[in-house]
């Protein structure tokens, strides 16, 4: 993340790794996934979540230096991909997140 804009993103207060083991992530269904991008810089920001789709899931302008801080949840279980987009005049920084749920918890 070599972007002056995006400090570091969150899913669920860890910081995201997409190389990191998707079970750390996971939640069940109905249970929210909290997102996080702690941004930097001055001015203002126009934040986004979408679905696979294009869909807006939330949008918010967030003033810099801050956080945008979102928490979905889902009612099926599956993989959802979302994508994090943060612009600011001529920066754009875009991340996709992998969202797995689960149909009920594990047990053990």
């Amino acid at each position: 993340m070599a972007n002056s804009l995006v400090k570091l993103i969150k899913l669920n207060n860890l910081q995201y790794n997409p190389n990191r083991d998707p079970q750390v992530y996971r939640r069940t269904v109905k249970a929210p996934f909290r997102i996080q991008a702690l941004l930097d810089g001055e001015g203002e920001a126009r934040c986004a979540l979408r679905d696979e789709k294009g869909g807006a899931l939330a949008e918010a302008v967030v003033k810099l230096p801050g956080t945008f801080t979102h928490e979905l949840s889902f009612a099926t279980p599956g993989v959802r991909l979302v994508t994090l987009t943060v612009e600011q005049s001529s920066q754009k920084f875009s991340q996709d997140l992998r969202l797995d749920v689960l149909e009920r918890a594990w047990v053990g």
